[in-house]
């Protein structure tokens, strides 16, 4: 049965449009399909502007109804399909999707949708992890691209995956990132080639715990068959992985070097990404003899994602770098690691750290304190940073008195960096948004 057929008629859910539209594509997906949307979010119309605008002529048209400032559980339990959002938290305890569970209510997600329509479940690479998986996702998609293999790169790193896959070829590649809140949604799914770059703690507040973190990362492995093959980072040695399922432990090489983009982390992500584009296409019969140069010379020449270490410009001497992407404090410091080379080096970095408190440990980024030429704190969790560090921050409460106290102290040869180590939501609606506040300080005439 074709899903025109499927849904044709179908009392369709959506939980969760989002602000940002993270509902919009899914929505866009099911009415092209004969579906009858109800579109349901805790936020109201006022919040939700720009979002309800990109689906205003399914509204007109008939084929979506909004139910905004709250949920009613008789939308979820007289439905034929739920599609719950990623952001939902907690949702084996949800109230509405407990209810649709008692009632027999199939409940799905986007990224679940997408994966079962690839045109050739063989030629997917799912990647996760606490850090580095979104640059790693591109890196795979630059190398693979690269070599002249048609592409797709979606899932967590933005845009619809699921509207992508309409247009995708029989031979088409896919590159999917995925967060640990998909991956929850994706219980007994696993792709061919499973990347996971790096386990720390982090979004203790949605999972409740660091072992149903674990658990949802450990997921994307969990329905891997022999042939399959595993990437692995370190300190994941310990993973196990199933019977018949190939382990790759990549390490950086000569091959990776002369990145355009910082650090020895950046250097480990192009190594997994090589190991990775090689695994997909090996899992699908090519001949892979000498392309292992050929991808590395591609990722060589990867200018690296926006608010990811990217560089700004330099100024009276000082280079500035937008890396607000990092939201755990150990993508910080491999942040600073990407610009330190001894205690020196370290001395020259000029750190802005802090933001909307997650339950994270801060004290990994305040004993930076000791030895960074200035640590600057932000946000919610600023003033804990402060603490942690014994007072050795410069607390400065928002990232325009950061950026100006980082010109006033840093000097010639210095760094400034964004790092902040927490998620955007006290202060920025999200992190390209922070990001953006941060390259406009820089580059204005003054903050």
């Amino acid at each position: 049965m074709n899903d025109r057929d499927r849904f044709l008629g179908k009392r369709v859910t959506v939980m969760g449009l989002g602000r940002f539209g993270g509902g919009v594509g899914v929505a866009r997906w099911f009415a092209r399909r004969g579906a009858r949307l109800l579109i349901t979010d805790l936020d109201t119309h006022d919040r939700l502007g720009p979002s309800i605008e990109s689906i205003a002529d399914l509204i007109r048209q008939g084929h979506a109804v909004l139910r905004l400032g709250g949920h009613d559980e008789a939308d979820f339990t007289s439905a034929d399909l739920v599609v719950v959002g990623p952001a939902v938290p907690r949702p084996w305890e949800n109230r509405y999707l407990v209810a649709a569970g008692r009632a027999g209510v199939e409940i799905t997600t986007e990224i679940r949708l997408a994966v079962e329509r690839v045109p050739d479940p063989r030629r997917v690479v799912g990647v996760t992890g606490s850090a580095g998986k979104s640059t790693t996702s591109a890196m795979i998609a630059c190398a693979l691209e690269g070599i002249g293999e048609p592409t797709l790169l979606g899932g967590n790193i933005g845009g619809s995956l699921l509207d992508a896959i309409d247009r995708a070829e029989p031979d088409t590649r896919v590159v999917v990132e995925l967060s640990s809140f998909m991956l929850h949604h994706l219980a007994g799914w696993s792709p061919p080639v499973a990347v996971v770059t790096n386990f720390a703690s982090n979004h203790l507040d949605w999972h409740g715990s660091l072992e149903h973190y674990r658990a949802s990362k450990q997921a994307l492995l969990a329905s891997q068959v022999p042939g399959d093959v595993a990437v692995l980072g370190p300190g994941l040695e310990g993973w196990t992985v199933n019977e018949g399922v190939r382990r790759v432990a990549p390490t950086p090489g000569p091959g990776v070097e002369d990145l355009i983009i910082p650090g020895e982390h950046n250097r480990l992500n192009a190594a997994t990404a090589v190991e990775a584009a090689l695994a997909s296409l090996e899992r699908t019969g090519r001949d892979t003899a000498g392309l292992r140069q050929a991808l590395e010379g591609h990722i060589r020449r990867f200018p690296g994602l926006d608010h990811r270490l990217r560089f700004v410009m330099e100024r009276d001497g000082v280079r500035y770098y937008n890396d607000s992407k990092s939201t755990t404090p150990e993508s910080t410091l491999l942040a600073c690691a990407a610009f330190a080379d001894g205690a020196r080096s370290m001395r020259r970095i000029h750190l802005i750290v802090g933001g909307y408190d997650k339950g994270a440990d801060v004290s990994p980024m305040a004993r930076l304190s000791e030895s960074l030429g200035g640590l600057y704190t932000i946000g919610a969790t600023g003033p804990a940073i402060d603490r942690a560090s014994g007072g050795r921050t410069i607390p400065c409460g928002t990232i325009e008195a950061a950026v100006r106290q980082c010109r006033m102290r840093a000097g010639p040869g210095d760094v400034v960096v964004l790092s902040p180590g927490c998620a955007s939501w006290d202060q920025f609606e999200n992190f390209e948004a922070r990001g953006r506040r941060f390259r406009d300080l820089v580059q204005g005439d003054s903050p």
